[in-house]
């Protein structure tokens, strides 16, 4: 199985920044797409920025211009660098991953980081 493990959350004032990172490990194959997904309380969770194996990205429009999202491949890990946070960014972010192992193709999800923006 594949395990993903989340760092970098906090509390920050709007305006300020933030980096994310996410680790992957476990009995890795392959790696396809990485992600950052994010849920605010009462509210669904909404995909923020994606990136392929081969480093083509997607982003909500919400974060577009603020957020940039990165990976390591060697590392198997997936970073957000967040800047020019707002309040509205306040939510548990989660990372996710598509990837292939023993037990086959499934998708992956770390345990979430709290990201809360406040003056």
């Amino acid at each position: 199985q594949v395990q993903l493990v989340e760092s970098g959350g906090g509390l920050v004032q709007p305006g300020g920044s933030l980096r994310l990172s996410c680790a992957a490990s476990g009995s890795i194959f392959v790696i396809y797409g990485m992600g950052w997904y994010r849920q605010a309380p009462g509210k669904q969770r909404e995909l923020v920025a994606t990136i392929t194996s081969g480093g083509s990205t997607n982003y909500a429009d919400s974060v577009k211009g603020r957020f940039t999202i990165s990976r390591d491949n060697a590392k198997n890990t997936v970073y957000l660098q967040m800047n020019s946070l707002k309040p509205e960014d306040t939510a548990v972010y989660y990372c996710h991953a598509d990837a292939w192992s023993r037990i086959g193709r499934r998708d992956y999800w770390g345990q979430g980081t709290q990201v809360t923006v406040t003056s």
